[in-house]
């Protein structure tokens, strides 16, 4: 889902003039409109443009989760918030605007990567996190703006505490991590249009290719790795890199198919479990994930 993002100015109601409004009411009107007043004053004082957010901000939106945002509201991570800026970057694409689908087509690439750098272990996530960003539009991209602001925001209900766990991870942690995240992304962002392997044979070699290649480089990461369930790991997706090699170089759809299915089944994700486990790295497999193996 993509958030929308031109500059707007906002301006909030100040606590002098919502305590001047309330004219002559009981004490106890009074009490809750003093605190009513200075909670929204407290509100307006954190506002900020999202031309302005960082990485690491935590926030909740000022308006409708969808659509075209002006400014969020600022908060601190241990409060309960909806979103936390988790990476940004800025889109390269010369001088004409790519249009709304040119823009999330780039944030839909660079936000996961972006975000795994922040939050590196995705199974880590709290339960319902959703990736989104805050984009350039037609008229921002007119005034300079090229930021995308990538965030995880709460489905449902919020989130508590920062998302941010690459620094307290060990090296060999992250080594694992940055190996998995490369292998999965190389899967799904390699994915063909087409539903069937017949109708574009290239495509789908081509996937294969990208998930070989990366899973050899998991592979030799792990070299560097003690521990039982590790070298375990190792062995089993040194065994689907090969199968993933056969599938890219299959010179038809049933040479294909008949390699595909070990490569696909060997990078299930519960095969990871006992590994991660030994890693000190969550060991619950996402709902995502888990649907996709399960069927």
């Amino acid at each position: 889902m993509t958030v929308r993002a031109p500059y707007r100015s906002l301006h909030g109601i100040s606590a002098v003039t919502a305590l001047l409004a309330i004219g002559l009411v009981g004490c106890s009107d009074v009490t809750d409109a003093v605190d009513s007043a200075k909670d929204g004053a407290k509100k307006v004082a954190r506002q900020r443009s999202v031309f302005s957010l960082d990485t690491g901000d935590c926030y909740n939106p000022s308006g409708k989760a969808e659509g075209t945002a002006y400014t969020v509201e600022i908060v601190p991570c241990d409060e309960a918030h909806e979103g936390q800026v988790v990476g940004e970057f800025a889109i390269d694409e010369g001088k004409q605007y790519p249009g709304d689908d040119g823009v999330s087509a780039v944030a839909d690439t660079r936000c996961p990567v972006e975000a795994q750098k922040y939050a590196p272990d995705t199974w880590a996530l709290p339960k319902g996190a959703e990736l989104f960003y805050y984009t350039p539009t037609a008229e921002s991209w007119a005034t300079g703006d090229r930021s995308v602001s990538c965030t995880y925001t709460a489905e449902k209900g919020a989130l508590n505490g920062t998302l941010d766990t690459a620094k307290s991870l060990k090296p060999e942690q992250l080594t694992y991590l940055k190996g998995s995240n490369a292998v999965y992304e190389a899967l799904w962002a390699n994915q063909s249009e087409k539903d069937t392997v017949e109708a574009d044979l290239p495509g789908y070699k081509a996937q294969a290719k990208a998930v070989a290649a990366a899973l050899h480089a998991h592979v030799e990461g792990l070299k560097g790795i003690d521990g039982a369930e590790v070298g375990v790991l190792r062995s089993t997706l040194a065994k689907a890199a090969g199968d993933w090699d056969k599938a890219a170089g299959a010179a038809d759809a049933e040479t294909f198919y008949v390699a595909y299915d070990p490569a696909f089944t060997g990078i299930d994700p519960n095969k990871s479990v006992a590994a991660r486990k030994e890693l000190n790295l969550a060991t619950t497999v996402p709902a995502d994930e888990a649907e996709v193996w399960a069927g």
